[in-house]
């Protein structure tokens, strides 16, 4: 039997747009408290109105991911406002496409930096509200460029790489905390990154997943009974040819 997520609180990175404001207005829907972190305010007060408006309660911090000082503050100010965290989804990120001679070693720092590093320091100062509950779930957005590198994305590919690493890693350590932490590996999703990258046609967004696609297989997910988790999931376009 599935689980109901009313009344849980969850927090979402990345939730100004995009894949992590698809899942922050699901979470909603099904009652879950969402705090929201990105760094764009304006997009973050715009997603917590609709969330709002649809009868849900959100709250969000405008925060720099890959700074471990703002994190910490940014999950202390959410936690005293909304309660502690049940469910944490680490989905900002950043993408650049270069060869690795071509991209500027400090943009090469910097994905690293907000990819991997960011997802450590909030699951860092998230986890032990976790293990206090003795349950919660941890969803990490990966990539295809994850399980497989590829011309341009050495970036991209390390950071998302390391995510899964740290994802099954981690898992290992809380399963006995009944803690379910997975990641998720899409193949390229129609987003303001990946249309500003070229990686998708013009006009052709429609044939992609979409941010709705994965925030509905989160909620399946985190509905699943406690007794089951995901390890690793790809999720591929069926026909984007």
């Amino acid at each position: 039997m599935e689980q109901s997520l009313k009344g849980k609180v969850a927090l979402v990175t990345g939730a100004g747009r995009g894949i992590g404001k698809a899942v922050a207005l699901a979470l909603a829907n099904e009652g879950v408290t969402v705090g929201l972190l990105a760094r764009t305010e304006t997009d973050l007060k715009e997603v917590v109105g609709e969330i709002e408006e649809r009868g849900g309660k959100g709250a969000y911090v405008a925060v720099d991911i890959s700074s471990r000082d703002e994190v910490e503050q940014a999950v202390k100010k959410l936690t005293d406002e909304l309660g502690a965290t049940d469910i944490l989804i680490n989905n900002a990120g950043i993408g650049k496409f270069e060869s690795l001679m071509e991209m500027d070693p400090d943009e090469w720092k910097r994905t690293i930096d907000v990819n991997l590093m960011g997802p450590y320091y909030i699951t860092r100062a998230v986890l032990p509200q976790l293990i206090e509950k003795n349950r919660g779930d941890i969803i990490n957005i990966s990539s295809t460029n994850g399980l497989n590198g590829a011309a341009t994305s050495s970036a991209y590919s390390a950071s998302k790489f390391g995510l899964i690493g740290l994802t099954e890693s981690l898992a290992q350590e809380v399963r006995r905390n009944n803690i379910r932490v997975t990641a998720l590996a899409p193949s390229t999703v129609a987003t303001e990154l990946a249309i500003q990258s070229n990686l998708i046609a013009e006009n052709n967004d429609e044939k992609y997943m979409q941010p709705e696609d994965i925030a509905e297989f989160i909620i399946s997910q985190l509905k699943m009974n406690p007794r089951v988790y995901v390890k690793t999931a790809s999720l591929l376009a069926t026909n984007p040819f």
